[in-house]
């Protein structure tokens, strides 16, 4: 063949070749805009801003073919509302804690955080290379989404109250904002356990609405100024752990998504994820020491508040395993689990970090 025919023939297959695939490529990136609405005030940029972080890379991941629009608690819908606005897809997805919606189902609270549970790493294990994300999305998709790990607060403090907590009896009474499933452990301790979303705490703490609250830890709990009004600050939080925030995405939207765009949201919360956790591993230690400063008085929950609390757990967790078979199902792939990292961290994380701890405190 001469040079000048093949180069015609060649210019020819092509052009034929981009006449093909310019369409496929366009219908594998289509442009979409949805609509994320979360369960935090916009001013938590910890939480708040692992939204925006997620929607940043996806629209850059997609050359902006994808755009998500973040709006904070109450800007479409109030916090608590944002898994049902999103199951029956009045928006594409929602960013939340889903042991707020124990009441459906007490199994969603084994997702998020529950009394005495996974720190957050081994969270992170359970779900990414244990049975968590398949126990999640079986469950999950009997609700009408897909859930995706987004976010992870760490060990939480025990929150604020107005008075000293010295001894089981003191909890008596106390009306208390505390969320998910670790109400029902509180109310076995004669608790009354009040479930307010994050932006109204603050109002029913300063009115004496409710005698004390738990949030998150001191970088949120700053920026909330729980300390203005209650100055007992308890730790831990033995209710949240290692706690696990999600992206919920209606179902049929994710899966009407073409598979790159699938990797893409997996992606983007992936990163999200690990970014929410460090964030707060930064922030919190001078946030504590700016509270202490304040006038917040840390104080730990005693031995004997620890193990009564540890008992009621294991009760509520049995009287729910007995008439739930789902509930038991994933509390015990997750508690098998625990178990087994306890062991390792025990022999290597527990005494590092504990030696570490002690030389810090010696000089």
């Amino acid at each position: 063949m001469k040079r000048r025919d093949f180069l015609k023939t060649a210019g020819v297959g092509l052009a034929a070749s981009t006449a093909v695939a310019a369409p496929a490529i366009a219908q594998s990136m289509p442009e979409l805009k949805w609509r994320l609405a979360a369960s935090w005030p916009k001013s938590l940029d910890t939480l708040f801003g692992a939204c925006e972080t997620f929607a940043k890379y996806v629209k850059e991941a997609t050359d902006n073919k994808f755009q998500i629009q973040t709006f904070a608690a109450g800007e479409i819908v109030p916090g608590l509302q944002v898994f049902d606005a999103t199951a029956n897809g009045t928006i594409e997805m929602c960013h939340t804690a889903t042991y707020y919606y124990f009441g459906k189902d007490p199994t969603w609270a084994l997702f998020c955080a529950v009394p005495f549970g996974q720190n957050q790493r081994q969270q992170n294990a359970w779900f990414y290379q244990g049975e968590g994300q398949k126990l999640l999305d079986d469950f999950s998709g009997k609700h009408n989404v897909k859930c995706l790990l987004m976010g992870n607060t760490g060990c939480q403090m025990g929150g604020w109250f107005r008075k000293e907590i010295k001894t089981v009896d003191d909890l008596k009474g106390l009306k208390m904002r505390i969320g998910g499933w670790a109400g029902k452990t509180m109310t076995k301790l004669g608790v009354i356990p009040q479930q307010i979303a994050g932006g109204d705490i603050y109002p029913s703490l300063e009115k004496g609405t409710i005698d004390a609250a738990e949030w998150v830890g001191p970088y949120d709990d700053e920026k909330l100024g729980f300390y203005k009004v209650a100055k007992y600050y308890y730790y831990p939080g033995w209710w949240e752990g290692g706690t696990t925030n999600h992206t919920m995405i209606n179902k049929a939207k994710w899966e009407s998504l073409p598979k790159s765009y699938q990797a893409i949201l997996e992606t983007a919360a992936a990163y999200a994820n690990s970014d929410e956790m460090a964030k707060y591993d930064a922030n919190n230690p001078a946030a504590l020491k700016r509270l202490v400063a304040k006038g917040a008085q840390l104080r730990p929950f005693s031995r004997d508040i620890m193990q009564a609390c540890l008992k009621a757990s294991n009760e509520v967790n049995a009287e729910e395993s007995a008439k739930n078979p789902t509930y038991k199902k994933v509390l015990k792939s997750m508690q098998d689990f625990r178990n087994d990292e306890n062991l390792w961290w025990q022999v290597a994380e527990y005494s590092f970090e504990s030696f570490m701890i002690r030389s810090r405190t010696n000089g």
